[in-house]
């Protein structure tokens, strides 16, 4: 299964459209996608607006590959599950964002074995054969170390410390208090 989520602010159709191509062309592969504020529809997709904590948190764990923009509380849920993700940055220039700040954080963190980096259609289709022809990575949650748990903790409270805002604690609840 695919799961694709790009948070709750704006809409980042350019990365739907482009997994709609993906499964068009490919077919018979299960994607949930959490589209937020778009308007987005596909009838090869199971298109939710919104998933609240413990669905989204269950639909990762689930997910054979996360799609994500660049966003940290998804990367760093891919990450708690051990999960292949491919990021799609939003860009600016297209209007997905208010500036490139999601440029930055792809190019900092291309590096990580578990993450691709994708800036276009065609990359993200590769992406995806590439990822789901894969022999998965063999780790459970409850395996990552408890050294790896706390670091990711910290992480998330140091992202979310300001979780009173209305927009960072409906992010919260959306990526499940991540």
């Amino acid at each position: 299964m695919i799961f694709a989520t790009v948070g709750t602010q704006l809409p980042f159709d350019r990365l739907f459209n482009s997994l709609d191509t993906w499964a068009e062309t490919r077919g018979a592969q299960e994607i949930v996608a959490q589209t937020g504020t778009s308007e987005f529809q596909s009838s090869r997709m199971d298109v939710r607006r919104m998933i609240d904590a413990p669905s989204f948190r269950s639909l990762v764990k689930k997910a054979d590959v996360l799609v994500a923009h660049a966003g940290m509380g998804s990367i760093l849920t891919a990450i708690e599950y051990a999960k292949p993700v491919i990021i799609m940055p939003r860009r600016a220039e297209f209007g997905e964002h208010r500036n490139d700040h999601q440029m930055a954080t792809a190019e900092n963190l291309a590096h990580l074995s578990n993450l691709r980096v994708v800036y276009s259609a065609a990359m993200l289709e590769d992406a995806l054969d590439e990822a789901l022809n894969t022999r998965p990575v063999d780790i459970q949650h409850d395996q990552i170390s408890q050294t790896h748990q706390s670091l990711l903790s910290g992480i998330q409270d140091f992202i979310f410390a300001e979780a009173q805002t209305p927009a960072r604690a409906h992010h919260a609840t959306l990526a499940g208090s991540v």
